[in-house]
């Protein structure tokens, strides 16, 4: 059942646990996540980032999230959040949509200049009754991208995180932490800097970058504070590497659904993983 965001991460915050935050993309991988969701009785935030909406159609999007969180999620809660909205036109047609949260990315511009448009989005957002995600010290990589090391990864000021929030009236702060989008060899949390923006905010902090950290790294970070793990890459790798060796296999299959049908239970899989791993699993 689709629910307001600020259900799923309240109760998360009571319960010391996160929730995950999954990327989605087309058909297959928004029934992969409800079915997790429904075998693992866990909550979760179905996200679509702004080339998934132009992928697939917005309206497109929304009816089949909202038929899946129906028919197949069953009693377990869904939530629909865009993933680094970066137009107020993005935000404003999420919003008209239904959508309880919207995430607007200005991280890569000046502080007083992030504050500004995010503040914006955040009025817009209150208006509706969603919430508004803001971000500091932008977030490098991209999703799908593995293997490798990633270099320049910037750090956000936990004093600037702090004077953001507070100037841009956010709902849920991410911010750069050492983790990047994508899976590389590299990624770290910086702890330090996670603990300082925990230990002076209550607002509920989103950890992006989730595919290439380590687990027990992600189970500390969720053990400080944080409630919300985005994932991504690990959809995309999971749907696209079973669906390549499905076709390599079925050479001749003419029928889509016959190749198409094994990336729903290869993110399903994934996706129950990453519930259990964030204490999620069991939490209707």
């Amino acid at each position: 059942m689709l629910v307001h965001i600020k259900d799923i991460v309240r109760k998360a915050e009571k319960g010391g646990y996160a929730v995950g935050a999954f990327n989605v993309h087309n058909l297959e991988t928004v029934i992969g996540v409800a079915q997790a969701a429904a075998r693992m009785k866990s909550p979760a935030i179905m996200q679509v980032s702004e080339g998934a909406v132009k992928y697939m159609g917005l309206k497109i999007f929304v009816n089949i999230a909202a038929a899946a969180a129906e028919t197949t999620a069953g009693r377990a809660p869904l939530a629909l959040n865009l993933d680094h909205g970066s137009s107020s036109e993005m935000i404003k047609a999420c919003l008209d949509a239904g959508f309880s949260s919207v995430h607007m990315d200005a991280s890569a511009l000046p502080l007083k200049e992030n504050i500004k448009i995010t503040r914006q989005a955040a009025v817009r957002a209150h208006r509706k009754g969603a919430w508004a995600q803001g971000e500091i010290g932008s977030i490098m990589g991209g999703h799908g991208q593995v293997g490798g090391r990633i270099t320049g990864v910037p750090l956000a000021d936990p004093e600037e995180v702090i004077a953001f929030i507070e100037a841009a009236g956010v709902d849920t702060i991410a911010a750069a932490i050492g983790t990047a989008h994508g899976a590389f060899t590299n990624e770290d949390i910086h702890f330090d800097i996670l603990k300082k923006i925990l230990a002076r905010t209550d607002k509920p902090f989103v950890l992006h970058g989730g595919s290439g950290v380590d687990d027990k790294k992600i189970k500390k970070a969720i053990k400080l504070g944080v409630r919300v793990v985005n994932i991504g890459t690990d959809i995309k790798v999971a749907f696209s590497k079973t669906l390549i060796a499905n076709c390599l296999k079925n050479k001749k299959e003419t029928d889509p659904r016959h190749l198409l049908r094994p990336t729903m239970q290869a993110v399903e899989e994934v996706t129950a993983a990453k519930m259990k791993l964030f204490g999620s699993a069991g939490k209707l």
